[in-house]
């Protein structure tokens, strides 16, 4: 399985923000198990690090162990224009996991990813599939 973990899985890891943070870790951890299965947009990593003011290069060394950040550049751009979002930086998110070859977008905001060519899901529902797959967490 390959996911797209959005910037707001991360920040609620990094942030611990109840009610999210323990579903957020566990994704993490079975991102950790199965390394390269899962992949974040380069621009979240600087959004993340611009809303932690910064405290987030430890985070950031452990987590390139084995989360991908699809090298993207000027025709991925152009894509995410071009997917008819209402927020760029959602079609960037999107873009991106279309470069990883994403099966499944990670986020708790799927509505924000109606026009998206791959299906957005809740973190809730993706531990549910990743523990009925007998993919263990």
């Amino acid at each position: 399985m390959r996911l797209l973990l959005d910037t707001d899985i991360l920040l609620d890891f990094v942030l611990e923000r109840a009610p999210h943070h323990e579903s957020s870790g566990k994704i993490l951890e079975w991102a950790e198990s199965h390394p390269g299965s899962c992949a974040v947009a380069w621009h979240s990593l600087a959004n993340i690090h611009y809303l932690t003011r910064g405290n987030t290069r430890g985070f950031f060394r452990d987590l390139l162990q084995f989360i991908e950040v699809p090298r993207t550049g000027g025709d991925d751009m152009l894509l995410a224009l071009e997917l008819g979002f209402s927020d760029l930086e959602d079609a960037m998110q999107c873009a991106s996991a279309i470069l990883f070859g994403a099966q499944m977008i990670v986020t708790r905001n799927i509505s924000d990813y109606k026009k998206s060519p791959i299906k957005a899901v809740t973190p809730s529902f993706i531990l549910t599939l990743l523990s009925r797959d007998g993919k263990s967490l």
